[in-house]
C-alpha cells in the first residue's frame, strides 16, 4: 500500500465548501489523512497506482458529520421503562437516573462509549465531542482514558469534554454525593489529560475540552479557574446553558446564566454552550459579538417540550449554531443523521410562525462546517484539498431514492436519509463499510457490552424501581 486512496466515479460529491460546489461524476484522491484532489478522471493523471480504490458509482459523497454535544455514558440507560423521560419532569428523572449513574464503573464507560461511537460512525459522523461528567467511586479518574481507548479501537476522531460537578446537593445542586468532585482534583486531572491526549496539530485524532457540567451544579471558582487554566493551555471550553436553570441562577446570584458566565470570562470564540433554548434575543447578540457557539440538540427539545431554537434569527445575530445528539437521557439515538432530519423538521414547523426556515442543505452545513468551527477544526468540515479526509458515502442507486437524485445537497434532511451509510472514512481510513465496522469483532463487543450493562446498571435499576413501587 502506498498510502493513497482513490474514491472513484462518484455520482456526486457535495463539498460544503465556501462556494457550495457539487462535483458530478467525479473522483476524490486521498493521501494519508488528507484530501489532495477532487475532479473527474483523476486516475488518468496519477503517476503510480493507488494503494486503495473505492468504487463510488451511484454514490453521493458528503463531508463527515461533526457532533458537538453528547453524553456517551448515558447510552446504557436507553429504552428503560423505569427511567421514562417523556412521562417525567426533569427533577423526577434526575432523582431516578442519578441513583443508577452512581453505579457506573470503568467498563460501563468503555462499552457505552463504544456503543455510541459505533452508532455515530454508522450514520456518517466522523468527529464527536462528548461531555463526560460521570465520575463515581467506581470509575475513579479513568472515564476519558477509557473513552480514548474506545475511540482508537473504532477510529473515530474524539474530542473529550472533561466535565465536573463541584457543588453538593445540600448546597443546591442536583448531584448525589458520590458524583461530586473538588475543583482542585478536576484541574489536576485536566492537566493530566491535556498532557496525554490533547493534540493541537492539524488532523489530530484526539483533543481535550474543559467542560464543567453546568453553572447551577458548580461553585463559582470552578468556572473561574477553568477559564484561566484553559486559556493558559490553549484548550476550548463547554457547558450546559440556557436549559431551564435561569430561575435558579437569578435566585442564587441575581443574574441570568449568560451574564454570570460572561462576568467570569466563560464566553468567547473558544467557548460553546449546549442547548440554549432559554436564551433571549438580546443574548443572541452577545453570543454573536463574542463569537460564542451553541450546540443545538433537537432530541431534548422535543422530549422535554422545550422551545424550538430560532436558528435563522440566531445566525442573523452572528451565532455559530452546530448540532448535537445529546445523551440518552433525552435522546435514545446516537445518529446525527436522525438529529439532522429532526432539527430541520422542527425548523420547518417553527418557520410557519417566525418565517425564514433554513434549507435542508443549510442544516447539513450546520452539522459539518459549523461543527468544525465550533470545535476549532479548520482542517475539517468540508471536502476540499488540504482538508482532512473525513467523509461518508450514501448509496443513491437504491429504489427508495428514485426521483430525488437531482439535488444531493438537500437530500439528507429533506427526504429523511437516516439509515446506515454505505461507507465512513476518518482521517483517510475506512472505518465502516457495507454494514460492518472495520478492524473489530463487533458482535463480540456487543455481547460483552450487554453483559456489563446488565450486571452494573439494569439489575440495580430494577431494584430501585421495585423500591419505588
Amino acid at each position: 500500500m502506498n498510502g493513497t486512496t482513490l474514491i472513484r466515479n462518484a455520482r456526486a460529491i457535495v463539498t460544503c465548501d465556501g462556494t457550495d460546489r457539487v462535483y458530478w461524476g467525479a473522483d476524490l484522491l486521498v493521501r494519508g489523512p488528507e484530501i489532495v484532489q477532487i475532479g473527474p478522471n483523476l486516475a488518468e493523471s496519477l503517476e503510480e497506482p493507488c494503494g486503495q480504490v473505492i468504487d463510488a458509482s451511484d454514490c453521493f459523497v458528503y463531508p463527515g458529520l461533526i457532533n458537538t454535544h453528547h453524553h456517551f455514558f448515558q447510552t446504557f440507560v436507553r429504552n428503560l421503562k423505569t427511567i421514562d423521560y417523556p412521562n417525567m419532569t426533569v427533577p423526577e428523572w434526575l432523582d431516578k437516573a442519578y441513583r443508577v449513574f452512581q453505579a457506573v464503573d470503568g467498563d460501563v464507560i468503555f462499552y457505552s462509549s463504544l456503543t455510541a461511537m459505533a452508532d455515530l460512525l454508522k450514520h456518517g459522523c466522523t468527529c464527536a465531542f462528548d461531555h463526560q461528567y460521570c465520575y463515581t467511586s467506581f470509575t475513579g479518574k479513568t472515564p476519558v482514558d477509557r473513552q480514548m481507548e474506545a475511540a482508537r479501537m473504532l477510529g473515530i476522531r474524539y474530542h473529550a469534554g472533561r466535565g465536573v460537578n463541584t457543588l453538593p446537593r445540600e448546597k443546591g445542586s442536583t448531584m448525589p454525593e458520590g458524583m461530586v468532585e473538588t475543583t482542585d482534583e478536576y484541574l489536576e486531572d485536566c492537566d493530566r489529560l491535556i498532557r496525554l491526549y490533547h493534540d493541537p496539530e492539524p488532523f489530530a485524532m484526539s483533543r481535550i475540552v474543559m467542560a464543567p457540567c453546568q453553572p447551577m451544579n458548580c461553585y463559582l471558582e470552578t468556572f473561574r479557574d477553568t477559564v484561566q487554566f484553559a486559556r493558559e493551555r490553549g484548550v476550548r471550553m463547554h457547558t450546559h446553558l440556557g436549559e431551564g436553570e435561569n430561575e435558579i441562577m437569578v435566585e442564587r446570584w441575581g443574574k441570568r446564566t449568560l451574564d454570570w458566565c460572561g462576568d467570569l470570562g466563560f464566553i468567547g470564540e473558544d467557548v460553546w454552550y449546549a442547548h440554549g433554548w432559554e436564551l433571549l434575543p438580546e443574548e443572541y447578540a452577545v453570543l454573536g459579538r463574542t463569537g460564542t457557539g451553541v450546540s443545538h440538540c433537537p432530541g431534548p427539545a422535543i422530549l422535554g417540550g422545550f422551545p424550538i431554537l430560532p436558528i435563522r434569527q440566531m445566525e442573523e445575530a452572528g451565532v455559530c449554531v452546530s448540532l448535537g445528539c445529546d445523551g440518552s437521557a433525552t435522546n435514545d439515538s446516537s445518529s446525527l443523521l436522525d438529529s439532522m432530519r429532526t432539527a430541520w423538521m422542527m425548523q420547518a414547523w417553527h418557520s410557519k410562525e417566525r418565517g425564514g426556515c433554513i434549507s435542508p442543505y443549510e442544516m447539513l452545513k450546520i452539522a459539518t462546517v459549523n461543527g468544525a468551527r465550533t470545535l476549532g477544526r479548520p482542517d475539517l468540515g468540508s471536502l476540499e484539498p488540504g482538508k482532512g479526509a473525513d467523509l461518508f458515502l450514501v448509496d443513491a442507486g437504491t429504489l427508495e431514492l428514485t426521483g430525488t437524485l437531482h439535488d444531493p445537497r438537500n437530500l439528507l434532511a429533506r427526504v429523511g436519509v437516516t439509515g446506515h451509510v454505505k461507507l465512513t472514512m476518518v482521517n483517510g481510513r475506512v472505518v465502516f463499510a457495507d454494514g460492518h465496522l472495520t478492524g473489530v469483532d463487533e458482535r463480540k463487543l456487543a455481547r460483552e457490552g450487554e453483559a456489563v450493562c446488565t450486571r452494573v446498571l439494569r439489575e440495580p435499576c430494577e431494584a430501585f424501581h421495585h423500591l419505588d413501587a
